[in-house]
């Protein structure tokens, strides 16, 4: 049993108690705030204004670029998304969900593109790009960028983003000894899954309507 614990939290020994503390804290903030999501409430962006700026702090201490980067544009986009998401349409309806436009398809895959490219020139100029993982880094950035920006127009293709980059996300903080990170985004991927059929019933129930 001790083998086993020693494999997936051995890491943590060289973290201090904080550190700790406050990363537990962000993963269950963060799964508060997938769950509301998934959920269609408004509360998605305060709990994870709450997450993000924790792992922020955390991740810049830990020279993780990349995945500081994600955290600091959630923090952005939670405001943007908290400001959609309560704007009204007309006098009785706030954003509904609805599908991505051909406009948006272009501008996710512009936004795809310019984060991949960003991302790289940061991890060039802080000579971070030294192996797979930085490779790693920069596809999810990109992919989770996407994701947080549809979610933020409450677009229901947001989910197979969130989808994808968790199911990389998995494995990847684990090698990055984030244990507790890595569980949060395997509990993430099922949240998603069922987020996107929720979101799913949801709009056809409103075209219905409509």
């Amino acid at each position: 049993m001790s083998e086993i614990f020693d494999f997936f939290f051995s890491q943590y020994k060289t973290y201090t108690t904080t550190d700790t503390t406050l990363e537990i804290i962000a993963v269950v903030f963060g799964f508060l705030s997938v769950w509301f999501s998934k959920l269609n409430k408004i509360w998605v962006f305060p709990t994870g204004i709450i997450s993000t700026s924790i792992f922020v702090y955390l991740l810049l201490k830990w020279e993780l670029l990349g995945d500081m980067m994600i955290n600091g544009y959630y923090f952005i986009m939670s405001i943007y998304g908290w400001y959609v998401w309560t704007r009204k349409v007309d006098e009785k309806q706030v954003t509904p969900i609805s599908s991505i436009s051909l406009k948006e398809k272009r501008t996710a895959f512009i936004l795809f593109i310019t984060t991949l490219i960003v991302v790289f020139i940061v991890y060039k100029t802080f000579d971070k790009w030294t192996s797979w993982v930085a490779y790693a880094d920069t596809f999810t950035t990109a992919i989770f960028f996407v994701g947080m920006w549809l979610m933020a127009k409450r677009k229901i293709e947001n989910w197979l983003f969130w989808i994808a980059g968790d199911i990389i996300s998995v494995p990847l903080y684990f090698y990055k000894g984030l244990t507790f990170t890595s569980l949060q985004y395997l509990g993430f991927t099922f949240i998603a899954i069922f987020g996107y059929i929720a979101w799913k019933k949801s709009l056809y129930k409103n075209q219905l309507i409509s």
